[in-house]
């Protein structure tokens, strides 16, 4: 009982906090959060604290070394507590998303300063050293040329090949102090790395938006990126538009999902995704992996929302693009396979949907009456 009361206290004073940050005519909104039995999770499912806290990290002064909401999210993701640490989670999508786009977009002269997204990526990246002690994240990969448990006789594997069938997914991490260029591609690698341990409480609106953002950090739109769907299955463009010629019955689909979505609206009344020019990120594989993987869960995820699935498709696709451009081969074989299973999911999908209306348009015969032999 003293740990959930100390948790939910520790909770509401985070959120009275982050409301004071904010401008005035969100404290209500926020503020209204703090008063709920299990606060951390309301600001978490919150739509409209996520586009307001949203809005205020794409704000043209903020990431600087003074702001203060980059100033909450570093000290909330170090309070120890796994309910706010989820809070500051729910946001790395966007952050990363300004961050890389401002690295990649100014000048080394008039780069503005991003010491407050740095310090949030520092603090993740060392919490998450802390927790690896020094080891790399490795998988058991299955080897075919060692007999399987259906062999006779068995044949003992040797320690040769054990140690081949180790795959190494990421290498012990080397504490850091600061975001270099070198080693900025794995710093943001092990946040997305950590959003992707998450995943499974973050809301539909922020899966949406990081697949968005992937989309335009790959920058890659030509025909190569629909070279799977041709006479198939139409895949939405985040954007809004469809490729494919079912015209009526696509645009009111559109127009639905684009309801759902989160508008994204700054202090001048302008649209965020707007205002934002895109800008070409670049991909190396330590960023790129924990991407596919988030990718993967958004686009296969059985409780994942279709707009969820709709805008991973797309950016699945305009990632097989880049790497095609590329000629990344980890890229193009890891994108072909999330393209091969999205086609396959919504084509059973399809069928299903078929055969349910179908039988829901067949008449039922009506039994016949049992006949009981009854001996005399």
């Amino acid at each position: 009982m003293h740990s959930w009361w100390e948790s939910v206290s520790k909770a509401r004073s985070r959120i009275l906090s982050l409301s004071s940050i904010l401008s005035l005519s969100s404290t209500t909104t926020i503020s209204s959060l703090a008063d709920s039995d299990r606060p951390a999770l309301s600001l978490l499912s919150s739509p409209d604290a996520y586009s307001l806290i949203s809005a205020a990290l794409s704000a043209p002064t903020s990431g600087s070394g003074a702001d203060q909401l980059c100033q909450w999210l570093y000290e909330t993701y170090l309070s120890n507590d796994i309910n706010l640490s989820l809070i500051v989670m729910l946001y790395i999508p966007i952050l990363l998303d300004i961050y890389l786009t401002r690295i990649h977009s100014s000048d080394t002269s008039t780069m503005p300063s991003l010491a407050g997204f740095e310090a949030v990526l520092l603090a993740i990246y060392t919490t998450e050293a802390k927790s690896r002690a020094g080891k790399a994240v490795v998988v058991q990969i299955p080897d075919l040329g060692q007999p399987s448990l259906y062999h006779t006789p068995r044949i003992r594997a040797t320690d040769e090949r054990r140690r081949a069938s180790v795959g190494v997914l990421s290498p012990p991490l080397e504490p850091q102090v600061a975001v270099k260029s070198t080693k900025r591609a794995c710093i943001v690698g092990v946040a997305l790395d950590c959003y992707f341990k998450q995943i499974s409480h973050m809301p539909s609106w922020s899966k949406v938006d990081f697949c968005k953002f992937v989309a335009v950090w790959a920058g890659q739109d030509c025909s190569c990126r629909n070279e799977f769907d041709r006479n198939e299955f139409e895949i939405e463009n985040v954007n809004g538009a469809f490729f494919g010629s079912n015209g009526h019955e696509i645009d009111e689909v559109v127009e639905e999902l684009g309801n759902l979505e989160i508008e994204k609206v700054d202090d001048f009344g302008n649209n965020e995704f707007e205002s934002r020019k895109s800008v070409r990120i670049p991909l190396p594989w330590e960023l790129l992996q924990p991407t596919l993987r988030i990718l993967g869960h958004c686009l296969l995820g059985p409780l994942n929302s279709q707009d969820v699935k709709d805008a991973a498709s797309f950016s699945v696709r305009s990632l097989y693009a880049r790497g095609s451009h590329d000629l990344v081969p980890q890229a193009i074989l890891a994108t072909r396979s999330l393209i091969q299973l999205d086609k396959r999911a919504r084509e059973t999908a399809k069928m299903a949907a078929v055969n349910s209306s179908s039988n829901a348009n067949t008449p039922s015969k009506p039994k016949k009456p049992e006949v009981f032999l009854v001996s005399k």
